[in-house]
This record gives C-alpha cells, sequence and structure tokens, in this order.
C-alpha cells in the first residue's frame, strides 16, 4: 500500500512476494512522516529490498538507497520533509534510467518494476547494508556534472562485502539471473 501505516496481511504479502520494501532510517522516517509496517522477511537478502537515509552531498539534501542482495547504489535530491510518494516515484524513475544506462534491457526493468509494483515502508533491519551505506555517503562534495555520472562512479568504487564485488556487477547477475526463466530478451 502507501507506506503511510496501512498494514499488509500475511495473505497480501504471500500473494506479493516481490513486493518492494524500501527499510527507512529512523531520521528519514522522521524526516518523511512515514509510519513504517513490519517487514516479516525470512532474513535472506532480497533483491527487491532497500535501505534509505538522508545524506547531504554539495549543501544539498539527497536519499540514498543501497540495495540489500547487490549494495547498489541509488542517489536522488529535490524530496522535501513529507513527500513520500514523491520519493517513491522518483526512485523508481531513477533506478529505470540508471538501469538502462547500465545496459540492462528495458524488458528486464519493466518485469523488475512491474512485480515490484507495490512499495511498503519498513525499519532498517541490517547492520552489514547500513556499514555499506555509511561507506557509499562518505563524501559530501564532488563535481560530477550529472545524476548518472555520479551513480555510475559510486557502484564502481566499494565493493559487496564476502564476494568482493562490485554492486552493479551483483546487481546485473541477480536481476538476469531473476528474469532468465520469465524472459528471452536479456541483455
Amino acid at each position: 500500500m502507501d507506506g503511510q501505516g496501512l498494514a499488509y496481511t500475511a495473505a497480501d504479502l504471500e500473494r506479493k512476494i516481490d513486493l518492494i520494501v524500501l527499510k527507512f532510517t529512523q531520521a528519514l522516517l522522521k524526516d518523511m512522516k512515514a509510519v513504517p509496517m513490519e517487514c516479516h522477511d525470512s532474513g535472506e537478502l532480497s533483491l527487491f529490498h532497500w535501505h534509505v537515509n538522508i545524506y547531504q552531498l554539495n549543501r544539498r539534501k539527497h536519499i540514498v538507497f543501497i540495495n540489500d542482495l547487490s549494495r547498489l547504489c541509488i542517489l536522488i535530491d529535490g524530496i522535501r520533509s513529507g513527500q513520500v510518494t514523491r520519493l517513491q516515484e522518483k526512485f523508481l524513475l531513477t533506478l529505470r534510467t540508471y538501469m538502462v544506462s547500465e545496459g540492462i534491457g528495458e524488458a528486464v526493468m519493466d518485469a523488475y518494476l512491474r512485480e515490484g509494483s507495490e512499495i511498503m515502508i519498513s525499519k532498517t533491519n541490517s547492520r552489514s547494508v547500513l556499514g555499506t551505506m555509511k561507506e557509499a555517503t562518505y563524501f559530501t562534495e564532488d563535481d560530477f556534472e550529472d545524476d548518472l555520472s555520479r551513480l555510475q562512479w559510486m557502484n564502481r568504487l566499494f565493493y559487496k562485502p564476502i564476494d568482493y564485488r562490485n554492486p552493479i556487477v551483483v546487481f546485473k547477475e541477480a536481476i538476469t539471473l531473476h528474469y532468465e526463466g520469465k524472459r528471452t530478451d536479456v541483455r
């Protein structure tokens, strides 16, 4: 539903396995005036789960998203306090634009966004992902002229724990593997 306190029943969660879950930090929950829902995940890292926080970059408020499975980083700006719906829309648009720029086919992105068409807001639950988020937000100033260049640089700068692979490589492999049997036009 919309992350504003509406609850999902167990049947809803079973039916909608690939719900996108945005796991807000306490600071972001307060800033967005959002009420988190309980996320009863199995503890497995998911392609559809993202940790989210506020981040100051170039003296502007940004929202940073880190994918739980791949540690892929997405940054958005232009979101004001209480604009949860706008945050969700801009995240999906930025994710689509970035994935296409990285060579992931439109069909795969359409399938990912269609399966994860509903978004649930929850609380953070992984210290490992939060550690990667801290690493991704280490820089407070940069001189990138466009957001895509910044995202491409960030997702090649740090490595996913344990496997020591770049987040973009892990995300591409995971999303391709997820849709391998469902789509034949994966690049």
